[in-house]
Order: structure tokens, then C-alpha cells, then sequence
């Protein structure tokens, strides 16, 4: 046989279905250049050398395996559509006298030529872009970027291996697909249908216990050590409770309304339900993939927006003062004599460079974490305890609690103040492992800014008590359970704003930490810390301005995948439905009739997904309010108003991707 006439036989099944074709490689053009585009930005120099720039590119390069998996998921999915398209085509060349092998020769070249245009154009599209996007990472960054234009070898590589491994896959997939199969399977292939799954009630019920035990778990998580692993958890049990549902239920949903008489005999719903009920197991593998993809673009932008919207309300929350200085040591009068030191060493410094303290906050505490039930207190390691809740002490003594708050109180011996931040406590009596009996005299309002339990989801309870004896007290047997390495220290904390801009500030924060270390041999039982709010500032920029980027792009690739699969979704069901509707035809059934049942079981079809993945996204609120607690963002109501927001701008979006979707499949049945 003619060795050119394979080529010709690729080019031309291409350019005969270029309804299927085009999409896919527009498609995989784009998933190729996001691939680069998440890679380049992951290796760039220019990237790493801004301010945060390894923060972010640490954030990024937890996305590369993602998208590398669904662009061959992606893939995949599209050439399992084109090859049900191409089998009738096949099955015709292997009828007039081609081998499977003559044929396993034209896929060999049609997935060369589909190879080296998503390559060429996804390579070049990413590398094009690519300065744009490291635009965009140095604006997130409030940094400068480089103008030289770099092609990143790195990326260029990976970039490669991925493409290659996915289109050998891919071949591979189908050549297998033509070997098993039998000349007359190939002929009929794209007409064979498809049987409801066995069962269906059974794996209905499944799936609405698994969704169920999603949602309960999201809803009554209330511990943040626990809260990661609940949402790997409740994110496996939805995704399998998904297609359950919409495959299964879907069916049974569809049998429920076969035996509603009144429903099920008008025309529109005829025809509808009827079509539905026929196919909906490829049918509804393809909505619950829709629905997946949906929740997890709803989710990473809800949540990474949320948190570069509140980023500087959690950097305040987290840095109360414009510089902090704290001290942490083993002894209660090592800690108090931390403070005058604190002090001279700050003032040496502010002197030098003409600043003065302003706003100031000074205090010694003592804090360790514990369990409590109730009104009882456990300090021990923390493992699972029913009716237990972990919680935080925080203890600063009388005088401190007066310096701070500029109020006079009386403590007797065993009483004490209490504060509760995230949390609730009735009651008078406070009973720490039978050691110590507080009796709470009364409960205050904030007195201490924040800081560091702002990024704990558990409560803190903050206790005055009446002396450093008591404090003490509490140091010792805190060690005792704890030990050398797990025991909390004795904290000395001076923090302070000042008049001056970020530049000055951050270069303070650098000659404080040279003032303390060049005096740390004098003073070996003090270990300091030195914090400034602008140069954590860059931390926060580069965290969550790196997590609103991964979100973005991930989300781009997800919404690839959305359109594709409602694309494909709409072109084989069109061809399917083209034959039918002709029928119904000619046996009376009018053309206006006829649209009114299309436009009825394609908004059904279609609405499915979007409302399922707002239920999804609502359950899933609580977990994710935990979550971003542990950021430091406790608004709520801008996690509320940004997730709504989020909903209905999909919703708009998804409608649109609907519409430019759906013409396609009305083209073909008329």
C-alpha cells in the first residue's frame, strides 16, 4: 500500500470532522500552554528573586502535578469521544479490505499531526504568554519585574515529557480499542447505546448515604488539627457520592417520573424523559464531572479570593504593632528582667535612627495548649478524647492585666480573671488536672491584641491570676507533663508602631536583629525574635497572592474541562438525538413541539450540575471558614459575600458556556 496515502487518510478524517477535532486541539493548545505557563513560573529566576517570590513559587509548584493530571484526564476524556465518532469510519476501511494494522497506522499519524499542532501552538501560546504572567505574579507581589523576555528551559522540558507521554498514552488507548474490537462493533460503534446500570436504587441510596456523610462531617468538624484530613475525606466521599448519584439517581429519578401519569404523558416530557432514562449512565458520568469541576473551581476561588481580599486585616490581626520584639525563657524572673533588657536594646537602636515608640504594648505571659471538658482543664499531649475540646491557657499576672488595661482589680488567693477568645465559658470554678482550683471572680472584655492565636481555629482562654508565684506554679507543672522538648517557655513581648515608612522600618527590624545577636553571648538564656509588619507583610503577599494565582489557573483548566465536556456532551448527544427527532417527525410531532422537548431535557440536564454544586459549596462553608481561620481571617461575612458573589458570577459564566454549547446541538437536530 502506498506509504503517503496513511498521511492523507489522518489529514483528511481530521478535516472531515473538524466539528470534533477543532475543539480538541483549541482545547489542548490551551491545557499545554497553562502547563508551561504553571512551570515557567515555577523555575523563573526573575520569579524567585522578588520579594516572597519563593513563597509563591513553593505555592505553584503544588499545582503542576494537578494540572498535569487533568490535562491527561482532559485528553483522555476528548479522545475516547472522537474515537466513538471515528469507529463507523474505521469499521468502513476495515470492510473494503484495510488490516488493523493499516488502520493502527492511519491513528499513528493522526496523533502525530494532532501532537505537533497542540505542541507547537500550546508551547508557543505559554511562552508568549508567559511574560504576562510573571507580570501578574510581580503585581501580586507589589514587586518589579524583570523586562528581559526568558524562555525557561525547565518548563520547556516538562512541557515536553507531558505532551509526549500523554499523545503515546493516547495512541496507545486506541489502538487497543481497535484490536478488540470486531469489524461489524466498528461499523455500529457510534450507534451502540447505552443500558441503565443494574441496581440503580441500591447505588442511589449509596450515594445519598456517602453525600450525606460528607455533609455531616463538614457541618460538625469542629477541631482544626482534624479539619485538613475531614476535607481530603469529605472531597473523596462527595466526588464518589457525584457520579452515584447522577448516574444512579439520576435513573431512578427518571423512573420515579415514568410512574407519574400526570408528568410523564405530556409530549415535552415524553420525549425528554424517555431520552434521558436511555443513556443517562454515559450521560451522567458526564454531569457529575461537570459538577465536580464546578464545586472545585467555586471553591478555590471563593476561598483564594476571599483570602487576598481580607490579606491585610489578617496581617494587622496577626501583627498588631509595627514592630515586636519578644524574649522567651525558662524562668519567671529571667522573664521580667526581659523587659527592662528589651527595652535598652530597642532604644539603642530608635536613638540611632531617630525614632521613638509609639502606641506601645509590654507583657509577660505564660501559655501552653490543654484539653477541656467543661469546667475541667487537662494538660497531657493531645490525642482523640470523646467530650474533650482542645483549647489554649494564657496566663499573665494581676499587675500586667492593670499596667495594660489601666484598671485597679483584687484577686484572693486561687482567683482568677478570664477572657475568652473564640469561645464560651459558663460557669465559676476552673479545675486544672486536680492541681490547681481557680475560682473565675469575673469574666473581662479583650485586653490583649491577637497575634499568634489568630491563625488557631480552637478557643483561647486567657486567665489573670494574682502573682508570678502562681505563674510559676503553673510553669512547673506544665514541664513536668510536658518535658524539656514539648514544654512552652516563659514569654517577654514589647511591641510598639512607629512614625516611619516601610523602608525604614523593615532596615529597623535588621539592625534590631544585629542588636541582639551581637549581645547574645552575654545573655545565652534570652532567645529572641524580631518581627516586622512590612516585611511579613511580603510573607502574606506572597501566600495568599500565590494561592489566588494557583486558584486562578486551576481554575481556567477546570473551566477547560467544563466546556470540552459540555461541548462533547451536546455533539454526541445531537447526533444521537438527530435520527430520533426525525422520526417523531414524521409520525406528527411538530417542529415547535420538538423544541420545546429539546429546551426541556437540556435545561434539566444542564441545570443539574450548577445546583448540585451550589448545595456542595454550601455544606462545604463551614469546613472552609475553619480552614481560613488557620490564615487568620476570621470575616466571615466577607467569606459570605465573596462566596455568593463567586456562585453567581460562575452562574452567568456557566450559562453563557451553556448557550455557545447548546447551538451545536441544535444545529444537528434539526
Amino acid at each position: 500500500m502506498n506509504m503517503h496515502l496513511y498521511p492523507k487518510l489522518a489529514w483528511h478524517g481530521i478535516i472531515k470532522n473538524k466539528k470534533t477535532y477543532v475543539p480538541f486541539l483549541l482545547t489542548s493548545i490551551g491545557l499545554v500552554m497553562m502547563f508551561y505557563i504553571v512551570s515557567y513560573l515555577t523555575y523563573n529566576k526573575s520569579v524567585k528573586q522578588m520579594r516572597g517570590g519563593g513563597d509563591m513559587q513553593l505555592i505553584l509548584s503544588w499545582g503542576v502535578p494537578v494540572v498535569a493530571f487533568f490535562v491527561v484526564i482532559f485528553l483522555f476524556y476528548m479522545n475516547s469521544f472522537l474515537m466513538r465518532r471515528r469507529k463507523t469510519e474505521f469499521g468502513l476501511y476495515n470492510i473494503l479490505g484495510m488490516g488493523k494494522g493499516n488502520i493502527a497506522r492511519v491513528l499513528l499519524w493522526q496523533n502525530l499531526m494532532l501532537f505537533v499542532v497542540s505542541i507547537v501552538g500550546g508551547l508557543g501560546m505559554g511562552i508568549l504568554l508567559s511574560k504576562l504572567a510573571e507580570l501578574c505574579a510581580a503585581k501580586m507581589l507589589s514587586n518589579q519585574a524583570s523586562l528581559a523576555f526568558v524562555i525557561e528551559p525547565s518548563a520547556v522540558r516538562n512541557t515536553l515529557f507531558l505532551t509526549v507521554l500523554s499523545f503515546v498514552l493516547i495512541l496507545l488507548y486506541s489502538l487497543g480499542q481497535i484490536r478488540v474490537a470486531k469489524p461489524i462493533e466498528l461499523l455500529h460503534g457510534e450507534k451502540t447505546g447505552e443500558k441503565p446500570p443494574k441496581a440503580r436504587w441500591i447505588l442511589a441510596l449509596l450515594g445519598m448515604l456517602l453525600l450525606g456523610t460528607a455533609y455531616y462531617l463538614a457541618l460538625t468538624t469542629k477541631d482544626p488539627i482534624q479539619a485538613l484530613l475531614v476535607l481530603f475525606i469529605a472531597i473523596v466521599l462527595v466526588i464518589i457520592a457525584s457520579y452515584l448519584l447522577f448516574i444512579c439517581g439520576s435513573v431512578a429519578l427518571c423512573k420515579l417520573l415514568q410512574k407519574n401519569k400526570k408528568y410523564y404523558y405530556k409530549l415535552n416530557h415524553f420525549v425528554s424523559v424517555s431520552s434521558m432514562s436511555y443513556r443517562m449512565k454515559r450521560n451522567g458520568a458526564s454531569l457529575a464531572s461537570i459538577c465536580i469541576l464546578s464545586t472545585g473551581v467555586l471553591v478555590m476561588i471563593s476561598s483564594s479570593l476571599c483570602l487576598r481580599i481580607g490579606e491585610d486585616a489578617s496581617l494587622h490581626t496577626r501583627y498588631p504593632r509595627d514592630l515586636e520584639v519578644s524574649i522567651s525563657t525558662k524562668d519567671y524572673d529571667q522573664s521580667v528582667a526581659a523587659a527592662s533588657y528589651i527595652e535598652q536594646q530597642v532604644d539603642a537602636v530608635l536613638q540611632a535612627s531617630h525614632q521613638t515608640r509609639k502606641n506601645e504594648l509590654a507583657y509577660n505571659s505564660l501559655n501552653f495548649a490543654a484539653l477541656r471538658q467543661g469546667g475541667d482543664i487537662s494538660v497531657k499531649p493531645y490525642t482523640e478524647v470523646s467530650g474533650t475540646q482542645l483549647v489554649m491557657l494564657n496566663f499573665v499576672t494581676l499587675d500586667t492585666y492593670e499596667k495594660i488595661t489601666g484598671t485597679t482589680e483584687t484577686l484572693g488567693e486561687n482567683e482568677v480573671l478570664l477572657c475568652m477568645f473564640r469561645g464560651t465559658f459558663s460557669g465559676d470554678a476552673l479545675n486544672i488536672d486536680d492541681q490547681f482550683q481557680f475560682h473565675i471572680r469575673k469574666q473581662v472584655p479583650d485586653f490583649l491584641e491577637i497575634g499568634d492565636n489568630a491563625i488557631a481555629t480552637y478557643p483561647t482562654m486567657y486567665l489573670v491570676v494574682p502573682d508570678g508565684e502562681t505563674m510559676s506554679r503553673l510553669y512547673e507543672y506544665q514541664y513536668s507533663v510536658y518535658g524539656e522538648k514539648m514544654a512552652s517557655s516563659y514569654q517577654t513581648w514589647l511591641g510598639f508602631d512607629l512614625d516611619c515608612n516601610a523602608d525604614t522600618q523593615i532596615e529597623l527590624e535588621k539592625q534590631l536583629e544585629q542588636q541582639f545577636a551581637d549581645n547574645a553571648q552575654t545573655h545565652q538564656e534570652y532567645f529572641y525574635e524580631v518581627k516586622s509588619l512590612e516585611m511579613q507583610r511580603y510573607s502574606f503577599y506572597s501566600l495568599f497572592g500565590g494561592l489566588l494565582y494557583l486558584g486562578i489557573l486551576l481554575s481556567v483548566v477546570f473551566l477547560f474541562g467544563t466546556v470540552l465536556i459540555m461541548y462533547y456532551k451536546q455533539i454526541s448527544e445531537g447526533y444521537e438525538d438527530a435520527a430520533r427527532f426525525e422520526i417523531l417527525q414524521k409520525v406528527g410531532m411538530t417542529r415547535k413541539e420538538i423544541k420545546k422537548s429539546i429546551n426541556s431535557q437540556i435545561l434539566t440536564v444542564f441545570a443539574a450540575p450548577l445546583l448540585a454544586s451550589g448545595v456542595h459549596l454550601c455544606f462545604a462553608f463551614p469546613l472552609l471558614r475553619k480552614l481560613l481561620l488557620m490564615f487568620g481571617l476570621s470575616n466571615t461575612p466577607l467569606l459570605v459575600g465573596v462566596t455568593g458573589g463567586s456562585y453567581l458570577v460562575f452562574a452567568v459564566l456557566y450559562v453563557v458556556m451553556y448557550k455557545a454549547t447548546s447551538r451545536s446541538y441544535y444545529q444537528l437536530v434539526k
